[in-house]
């Protein structure tokens, strides 16, 4: 056999092997998004059976964020460090089992402690994900990984919100809960026999990339941070409190609401996908990162704006079609938001610049379910919560926009250093 044929099968291996811990990975957060939506899945049952204000509501979809965000940096930390596996795996077993005891939590305190621990778990994945594009898939395969992943984050509340809110009405809330949690954990024996091993897996290099502090002095991370939060603010408006929406001020059924809501995350999962291939044959075809990636997370944020067109339209299946078409819209954006940063910050950086744009992008989750219950609660309807939600994605358009500069590998001051020294 020939030393090219020799080298193509090689390079098939890897890439099949590249492709199944890609599809692991989607797998896993499709789960996480599942575990931290359930809680607005049962919400309108959850509400009355604990008596819970709207006020209180708030504050619980918003809790699992106070740790989920803080916990971004930290882990981006051990991303860089340690053992990727190892990082992920334990994690995934403590969100598992945060998810599997809420089904047997019974005040708010306790429910509250729960969403807590299951934002310390669920901190761990995205750095790891960016940490492994980075290293392994190539500018024009990162579209399409970031876009498998973050479409994961759709298909599973789709998932989670069809069968669960199905289930719920049918069996009750906290059933659902044990199963998942439990259920959840045959994950990981294929992530433990088939995940990297080790930093050096992943050609990350011996270094352990460059400090936070050297990440904070450059712009585009402040870019990519607005635009982030931004994005976030909209999406976790609509993943913590759409079900509750849906149910007590369009009048939906438990089955309704889960089937339309859905639809419109499956919706933004395809968007994303399909924005995330074009985006890499464009870049394939000679189109720079800067042009296309900063085009799909602009335009995608701006034309999200349309979902404050959902508080005032009165007929329901318009209503609904004006969100699938935000949603969408929103899927472009998020085909590209993380590969951005994966490409500016490199391998040995794109765990730390991942957690700490994760870290304060994801101050967002803590802000959109409680501003969103205050306003409702003040007001008694929805229509405002709306309007912010679009007002903070143009904001967001804005920042990709004017502020993010190229998108291509930064030259660090310190590697200059370095350079200049000949080491």
């Amino acid at each position: 056999m020939s030393a090219a044929i020799q080298s193509n099968l090689v390079y098939a291996r890897v890439t099949r092997a590249l492709w199944f811990i890609l599809a692991l990975m989607v797998v896993s957060v499709a789960i996480n998004y599942i575990d931290r939506g359930s809680l607005s899945t049962a919400a309108p049952l959850l509400a009355d059976d604990m008596k819970l204000r709207p006020a209180q509501l708030g504050w619980l979809l918003s809790a699992f964020f106070w740790t989920y965000a803080l916990f971004q940096i930290s882990s981006g930390w051990l991303v860089d460090r340690y053992d990727v596996k190892w990082v992920m795996a334990i994690g995934f077993f403590a969100w598992s089992l945060a998810t599997a005891a809420t089904g047997f939590a019974h005040s708010f305190g306790a429910l509250l402690v729960l969403r807590l621990l299951l934002g310390v778990g669920e901190s761990v994945a995205y750095p790891c994900y960016s940490k492994i594009i980075s290293a392994h898939f190539p500018e024009t395969q990162r579209g399409l990984a970031n876009g498998s992943i973050d479409a994961g984050t759709k298909l599973g509340p789709a998932l989670g919100i069809f069968a669960g809110g199905t289930l719920m009405a049918r069996y009750g809330w906290r059933p659902v809960f044990i199963v998942l949690g439990l259920g959840s954990l045959f994950w990981l024996p294929a992530w433990c026999k088939w995940a990297p091993r080790g930093r050096d897996a992943w050609r990350a290099g011996d270094s352990d990339g460059h400090g936070f502090a050297e990440i904070l002095r450059q712009r585009p991370f402040w870019a990519t941070f607005i635009g982030h939060f931004c994005g976030n603010y909209y999406w976790y408006f609509l993943l913590t409190w759409l079900p509750y929406y849906l149910v007590r001020e369009r009048g939906f059924s438990m089955n309704k609401m889960s089937g339309v809501s859905a639809v419109a995350y499956c919706a933004t999962g395809l968007a994303t996908i399909a924005a995330g291939r074009l985006a890499d044959r464009a870049i394939a075809a000679g189109a720079t990162p800067t042009r296309v990636r900063r085009t799909c997370a602009t335009l995608g944020l701006a034309f999200a704006t349309i979902v404050i067109g959902v508080a005032f339209v009165p007929s329901s299946a318009g209503a609904m079609a004006i969100l699938i078409v935000s949603c969408m819209s929103y899927g472009v954006f998020a085909s590209s938001h993380f590969a951005i940063p994966q490409t500016i910050a490199g391998p040995a950086t794109a765990g730390k610049w991942t957690g700490l744009q994760n870290c304060l992008a994801n101050m967002a989750g803590i802000a959109a379910p409680a501003i969103t219950g205050l306003v409702v609660a003040k007001t008694g309807h929805f229509f405002w919560a709306f309007a912010v939600s679009a007002a903070v994605v143009l904001i967001g358009a804005a920042a990709y926009a004017f502020l993010l500069g190229p998108v291509e590998p930064l030259l660090w001051p310190l590697r200059k250093q370095t350079e200049g020294l000949g080491s």
